[in-house]
């Protein structure tokens, strides 16, 4: 199976905004993940992101500044060990794939993926009304998530 890459959003709190797995990563890739996360309703038009030394996340934001999808102003930083946050947040993650050995394919991945990403965001109490250790509620909102039978 290729490597997948995983993007991933969080703000200076830790919350989770939002992630997008990809085949590929290059500018397109970032374009769309940006567009995705930025698009959230609880999102709003950042001053500044942090990401890591890919070369693709300057390409993207530049086209995105001069398309006027993202504030001129904005700042991209790139740094390593700024990007704490999202390492943090990610190490979870890695704690729960790696036992078991990657994924069959991308389709598997993403909806994997988006499970554990859905009982994270419940875990850290981002959504309403479902408590973090409150087993019933978060079983009865997995379900309706994911459309599957409690």
């Amino acid at each position: 199976m290729k490597p997948l890459y995983l993007y991933r959003a969080v703000d200076s709190r830790g919350q989770t905004i939002d992630f997008l797995l990809s085949a590929k990563r290059d500018s397109e890739a970032a374009k769309r993940f940006f567009r995705k996360a930025l698009g959230q309703p609880h999102t709003v038009n950042p001053r500044t992101i942090t990401v890591d030394r890919n070369p693709a996340y300057p390409c993207a934001v530049e086209q995105m500044k001069a398309d006027t999808e993202l504030w001129r102003r904005l700042r991209l930083r790139q740094c390593k060990y700024l990007n704490n946050i999202v390492e943090q947040d990610h190490r979870r993650l890695k704690r729960l794939v790696i036992p078991g050995l990657g994924f069959g394919g991308f389709h598997t991945a993403r909806r994997t993926l988006a499970g554990y990403e859905a009982m994270a965001m419940i875990r850290k109490g981002q959504v309403r009304k479902v408590g973090g250790r409150d087993m019933r509620t978060q079983a009865t909102f997995v379900a309706k998530l994911f459309q599957v039978a409690a």
